[in-house]
């Protein structure tokens, strides 16, 4: 193996007779210029002995180990190479064109691995949708062979891919739930609801969420006017003192002039006026019409029945031929159009920041993202793609971020709330009524 030092007859004596730490310090040196040439964009790394410069969305967490390492002649001209073969941790912060089959390769880490872990990703779909401000933290042999992945997907949550013993892979989600903290927003508006909720701090997804909980009593675009109040709950959560980006929004008031507009979120995760009535829909049980076999049943404890680990089926399958009309179960927007080795065509449907549902394997797809669909609702046709053994729909329905049961769960399929949960659910209206209370006069106190 070549080294990257002066390497012809005359001077390799020379080389040898420095002492072992001069030799180190050159070594270290000539690689810094190496990388810094190959790599503008760039940040620089303590070894001990000098500094190592690497780009700006890759940290190392051993970079201390360059100093000892000798550059192959191959290493020299393919720096990545060098680290894949090297390090034993790199971190790697997601950029805006990022894709998951570059950074394999950018660390020669094989698409074949690749394949294993989006294997491992099927039952989450994680991975499909990469995002700046998430990493990864890749874990590696001395051989450069990928021994596990960590997504970090925010302080609340990761996902590890262990490379188990027969060489495939499996996925483990972390989740801390840390705390929630509540706040009450007030505002008056100004133009429009969208506008005067962004001005209050809102996000773009929770003002969204607001309209669509009112979307069946209220039209922002027309009813809406300036002088109109609301009053918005909102938890966020916090993991060591940093925001997760996770929110849940708890009720919601809208004034116009004597008429006021009322959700509640009760503890079945759908929202309910002040006299307890539901402003959702139902959900439909199944995502068709007709009577298929159910193939496989939701196992969120399922065994892998070679290597004994965890390998949970978070939905459930009905056989049924291709071509057979796939329905959205209740209203929504399509939140993601995709098409993955293992998962085949599919879709994913947010209702609210409650509920979420997914539908695997389709042959034809008939939605785009960002359309709204209903209950009821074609949205595609079954099929066979991705990793299958017979045609098949895969459904899967989210409560809360968490796959349940969609035939058994207690998914909100009636229009008012049964009269033994009504009163629970009056103390909670008191509860949060009487918090927004206390917000109003601390403002009007203020003032």
């Amino acid at each position: 193996m070549a080294k990257v030092s002066i390497q012809n007859s005359r001077s390799s004596n020379i080389w040898q007779q420095l002492p072992r730490f001069h030799r180190r310090l050159l070594s270290v040196l000539a690689l810094a210029l190496l990388v810094a040439l190959v790599w503008p964009n760039q940040q620089s790394l303590s070894t001990g002995q000098g500094q190592v410069y690497l780009p700006l969305n890759l940290m190392v967490s051993n970079a201390e180990q360059l100093s000892d390492t000798v550059m192959s002649e191959e290493e020299l001209f393919n720096p990545d190479l060098f680290l894949a073969n090297h390090l034993k941790t790199i971190h790697y912060y997601i950029n805006e064109n990022d894709t998951l089959g570059g950074i394999f390769d950018q660390f020669n880490l094989g698409q074949s691995t690749l394949q294993s872990v989006l294997a491992a990703d099927m039952e989450v779909l994680a991975l499909d949708i990469i995002r700046p401000g998430q990493h990864l933290i890749f874990s590696l042999n001395n051989q450069g062979q990928l021994q596990q992945m960590e997504l970090y997907v925010n302080a609340g949550e990761r996902i590890l891919y262990k490379r188990s013993s027969d060489d495939s892979f499996f996925f483990e989600e972390v989740i801390d739930p840390g705390s929630w903290l509540t706040e009450v927003i007030s505002g008056e508006i100004h133009g429009s609801f969208y506008q005067s909720a962004q001005r209050m701090g809102l996000t773009p997804k929770e003002r969204q969420q607001i309209q669509d909980i009112f979307r069946e009593q209220l039209n922002f675009s027309r009813q809406i006017q300036a002088g109109n109040r609301f009053e918005v709950v909102r938890s966020r959560q916090i993991v060591e003192g940093e925001f997760t980006g996770q929110s849940t929004i708890e009720a919601v008031r809208i004034h116009r002039n004597r008429i006021s507009h009322t959700a509640y979120l009760f503890e079945d995760g759908n929202y309910y006026n002040a006299e307890g009535e539901s402003l959702a829909r139902a959900f439909l049980r199944r995502p068709f019409n007709g009577n298929y076999r159910l193939s496989s049943h939701f196992n969120a404890a399922r065994l892998h029945p070679v290597t004994g680990v965890r390998a949970p089926h978070n939905g459930t399958d009905w056989a049924m031929p291709v071509g057979t009309p796939i329905l959205s179960t209740g209203d929504g927007v399509i939140s993601r159009v995709e098409n993955h080795p293992f998962a085949g065509l599919y879709i994913e449907i947010e209702h609210s920041a409650q509920y979420r549902t997914r539908y695997l394997h389709l042959s034809r797809i008939d939605v785009r993202r960002g359309q709204r669909v209903s209950r009821g609702e074609r949205i595609g046709l079954s099929g066979a793609t991705g990793r299958v053994s017979g045609p098949h729909i895969h459904y899967e329905f989210h409560v809360n971020g968490r796959p349940v049961n969609p035939v058994t769960a207690n998914i909100p399929m009636a229009t008012t709330l049964p009269r033994e949960q009504r009163t629970k659910f009056l103390q909670r209206v008191n509860e949060i009524d009487t918090l927004i209370g206390q917000r109003l006069a601390q403002l009007s106190s203020n003032d």
